[in-house]
């Protein structure tokens, strides 16, 4: 650990980029997040490949309205996706299934069964509302659906401008149909949701030239086909840290809480902010463009350690038993190594990650507010401003907290 200049680089927004929406139903919300993101730094946007919906947010981008795709993502609900009860959806997934009667679980089941799903009338009205085929059509960006054929046993790939003219909206809706979701049919064939198959299709705009890729990842439930990567190709991944919601929880809250998820975490991207669970701006660039990690400054805050705090580390450790006479061995090969570990960072962690991941450990237990950019200062004077009031609050010693606020002391 040197402080050598990191390997990450500058986002280069004088590139066109393509960008992959996985499929994942609900999870689709922090997708219009990261869309938010990329318009407010200017990334230009080349082409769209996306399965099921990922082909949804995919016709709303090239249709350009983001606060039409905020809009019907906030008032989202499940039955405007589903021929459901809305009140009986969030009980089960809540798994509040005491609060359904036997009756009404009994004829939900014979009617889901019977008819092979559900039904997913509703989604076809809002996309037929919603869906500008014209518009796409007429779009700057190029937009690719997958979906697959149950009819051929074949996955489907196609643009947007070679559908013919009228069929776009059920070529979204084959992509979309999830396995639970009664079966679509188009042109006389049957089809399923295109992440069955493919639910990262970046090989879609690899195979169309593209050197420049954003995937923007969301987990949801399919085969993520191995794709070599070609040297000349360039991938940035933007991807939650925290578990966004079950595929089928169309839920407008947590849909809410997903777009703005989403959005400060293509902007931790974007502009190289630091932090996992919060966003801070803090970094050096040098001529080349790469980010220098100083790690050093982050060293020596982290040796701000007297020796009777040492001690009570070393017990909280656990490794007093193991315990050097230097008290900066204790530190640099005992105590920070532990709790790297026991803060759930990688093996080869940096003082730079260990001191954020400190920080982010007291400002989660004092409530700060996570949604926003902090410059490193803002970031440390916000947590020390609060500390105080949560010691006397709690009236209990908490080592790492008490590590934090003496850390962060200039």
């Amino acid at each position: 650990m040197n402080g050598d200049t990191m390997k990450r680089r500058k986002f280069d927004f004088s590139k066109e980029y393509g960008i992959v929406l996985e499929g994942g139903g609900a999870k689709g919300a922090y997708q219009i997040g990261v869309w938010k993101a990329l318009l407010e730094c200017g990334v230009k946007i080349k082409g769209i490949a996306g399965v099921s919906v990922g082909a949804l947010n995919g016709a709303l981008m090239c249709m350009g309205n983001l606060d039409k795709a905020i809009d019907i993502w906030k008032n989202i609900s499940y039955s405007k996706i589903m021929n459901v009860n809305d009140m009986n959806m969030e009980k089960i997934m809540g798994r509040r299934f005491k609060e359904i009667s036997l009756q009404e679980i009994r004829r939900q089941s014979i009617k889901f069964i019977s008819e092979g799903g559900f039904d997913i009338t509703p989604l076809r009205q809002l996309i037929e509302e919603n869906v500008d085929e014209q518009a796409i059509k007429a779009s700057n960006m190029e937009l690719i659906l997958g979906t697959f054929s149950l009819t051929n046993l074949k996955e489907i790939e196609i643009s947007v401008n070679e559908i013919e003219e009228g069929n776009l909206k059920d070529y979204l809706i084959a992509s979309a149909s999830f396995p639970l979701f009664k079966n679509t049919k188009l042109n006389g064939k049957k089809y399923l949701d295109g992440g069955i198959i493919n639910n990262v299709p970046i090989d879609m705009l690899i195979n169309r030239g593209y050197k420049d890729i954003i995937v923007v990842r969301i987990y949801g439930i399919g085969l993520e086909k191995k794709v070599k990567i070609p040297e000349d190709v360039n991938v940035t991944v933007i991807a939650p840290g925290k578990y966004l919601c079950n595929v089928l929880e169309f839920n407008p809250k947590k849909a809410a809480r997903n777009i703005n998820l989403g959005y400060y975490d293509a902007l931790r991207m974007l502009k190289s902010l630091d932090g996992r669970d919060y966003y801070i701006s803090d970094h050096q660039v040098n001529a080349d463009g790469e980010f220098i990690n100083n790690e050093e400054k982050y060293l020596d805050a982290l040796l701000r350690v007297d020796e009777e705090r040492v001690e009570n580390l070393l017990n909280f450790c656990n490794k007093a038993a193991l315990a050097y006479d230097s008290p900066l061995r204790n530190l640099t090969e005992i105590i920070y190594p532990h709790l790297a570990n026991l803060l759930g960072l990688e093996k080869n962690w940096d003082y730079r990650e260990l001191y954020y991941v400190l920080l982010e450990y007291a400002a989660k237990k004092l409530r700060i507010p996570r949604f926003r950019i902090y410059t490193r200062e803002q970031f440390a004077q916000t947590i020390e401003q609060k500390m105080q009031a949560w010691i006397e609050k709690e009236n209990l010693p908490n080592t790492i907290m008490d590590l934090v606020l003496t850390i962060i002391k200039e």
